[in-house]
């Protein structure tokens, strides 16, 4: 809540980002701003309830926004873990979305395996 003139620290930015100054990078879709994945893995440890979305977003890690490979890895984790607070639509997104990416190398078996953790069968 201080003025932009006094701020005393950056944001935590993802790694690609950390070289572009305290510049809050915002999402276009629900314009919140864009944060490190480490620091929305504190807020999780913080809050139990904090919106895994956010967490679980690629732009997070990794400047493609394609790219799901860390974020379904992690979902797996903390789906391990008990967090079970993702819409199933954004489980559907993560599955879907990771398993055309390794379809797209060519890894077809690997993209089967990952179909398999769809938690809606039909």
């Amino acid at each position: 809540n201080t003025p932009e003139c006094e701020k005393y620290a950056c944001c935590p930015l993802p790694p690609y980002l950390e070289d572009s100054g305290c510049v809050i990078e915002e999402d276009d879709n629900a314009g919140r701003p864009l944060r490190d994945v480490c620091f929305h893995l504190l807020k999780l440890y913080s809050d139990r309830r904090y919106e895994l979305d956010q967490l679980l977003d690629p732009r997070s890690v990794t400047s493609d926004p394609l790219d799901y490979r860390l974020s379904w890895h992690l979902w797996e984790v903390l789906r391990a873990l008990n967090y079970a607070h993702l819409f199933k639509q954004g489980q559907g997104v993560l599955n879907a979305s990771y398993a055309a990416q390794l379809e797209s190398e060519g890894l077809w078996e690997w993209a089967v395996f990952v179909l398999l953790h769809e938690p809606d069968t039909q």
